[in-house]
């Protein structure tokens, strides 16, 4: 039965899946990149513009340590 591989259909699902989501992480590390440089602050608390581009990434799941490393390289 050729083509029935369940493997390869949870495989080519997951693929899809996770190139959309790290678009969505890529995106989210932008707008926290560019809010720290724009802002001066790497505190969220006195970056308004930080606050709000975390916020976001946190509503698309995205985890913390990403969120860091993005604040870091700002």
């Amino acid at each position: 039965m050729s083509g029935h591989s369940k493997w390869s259909n949870i495989r080519l699902k997951k693929g899809a899946e996770d190139k959309k989501k790290a678009a969505v992480f890529t995106k989210a590390a932008r707008l926290i990149t560019s809010a720290v440089k724009e802002g001066g602050s790497a505190d969220p608390d006195a970056n308004s513009t930080l606050r709000t581009a975390v916020e976001k990434a946190r509503a698309v799941n995205m985890p913390k340590d990403n969120i860091k490393r993005a604040i870091s390289r700002g």
